[in-house]
């Protein structure tokens, strides 16, 4: 059993955890993941590392419920266990394996949506603790979805925050922010962008007309996480890759992206019987011919 020794919410149905995991924190890297099952009859998340710490024996989670299993998940207090708490899996950031002399060179910028804060994070800081300071752009919808602000802070060379309402920090979403950052005389050599597909999509067109090579994580279209119900299955270029696998983190500017968010809405209708299920509990009869109960 894997012990949380903390569960707070940092957003409105934004949650972080720190589970005690000592061969899992002695051995990951920023860009990894984990696959986290609550018991026996619980189903196996896939979840980007967000944090370590390797004297203490943790890994921290970020997650936004948005299933059964999520919720489940969400429930749980510091004192609770995970059944299974599995990694680390994927393969490690590249700017954590290139030459690091080579890593200094470079202006880096990273874009953070959302949740994909949470993945940005151990990236920037691994950087940081290596004499490398990146801009990052932090964006969310409103100010209430802002999350770990304070720690980028700490290690971030220049952070900026973007509200879509304008609610807080800059106006309009992160793909304006890009762009008037260039504007005002910046230059970077590699963009890494994480957050929803939809935004790692336009990240990349935005960047792709500036010039900017751009690395994103497919880690949104994982299901099983290790390459064998085949739903992270994408088009990179002429080739086809399995996000958990082969990722999660790939160049950007040759992802199918309509291809790869058509596969994965096709899992949606499931999951979401599965939380209405949950939610309704015994009352959940089924028979309205959409969520495939029992009459």
């Amino acid at each position: 059993m894997f012990k949380i020794l903390r569960a707070e919410h940092l957003a409105e149905n934004i949650v972080l955890m720190d589970v005690e995991a000592k061969r899992v924190a002695k051995a990951c890297q920023p860009g990894q993941f984990i696959i986290v099952r609550l018991d026996e009859k619980g189903e196996r998340i896939p979840l980007t590392i967000a944090d370590y710490d390797r004297e203490k024996g943790t890994v921290t989670i970020v997650f936004q419920p948005i299933g059964a299993s999520t919720y489940q998940f969400a429930d749980l207090k510091a004192g609770d266990s995970f059944m299974d708490f599995v990694g680390p899996l994927g393969r490690p950031s590249e700017l954590t394996t290139d030459d690091l002399e080579e890593v200094k060179k470079k202006k880096i910028l990273f874009v953070a949506g959302g949740v994909g804060t949470a993945p940005v994070y151990p990236q920037v800081k691994w950087l940081h603790e290596h004499g490398i300071d990146a801009d990052v752009i932090v964006g969310a919808k409103t100010k209430s979805l802002i999350i770990m602000e304070d720690m980028m802070k700490e290690v971030a060379g220049n952070l900026y925050v973007t509200t879509d309402d304008g609610s807080y920090g800059r106006s309009g979403m992160v793909t304006k922010v890009i762009e008037d950052l260039v504007a005002e005389g910046k230059q970077y050599d590699l963009c890494v962008a994480i957050g929803p597909m939809i935004m790692m999509k336009f990240c990349c067109l935005t960047t792709k007309k500036l010039g900017i090579p751009t690395i994103v994580s497919m880690n949104p279209i994982m299901v099983d996480g290790t390459g064998m119900c085949g739903a992270c299955r994408l088009t990179v270029g002429d080739e086809v890759k399995f996000a958990c696998v082969d990722g999660p983190e790939f160049d950007g500017h040759k992802i199918n992206f309509d291809e790869a968010m058509k596969r994965q809405a096709m899992y949606k209708t499931e999951e979401g019987r599965a939380l209405l299920k949950f939610q309704e509990g015994d009352t959940h009869h089924g028979g309205c011919g959409h969520c495939g109960g029992d009459k």
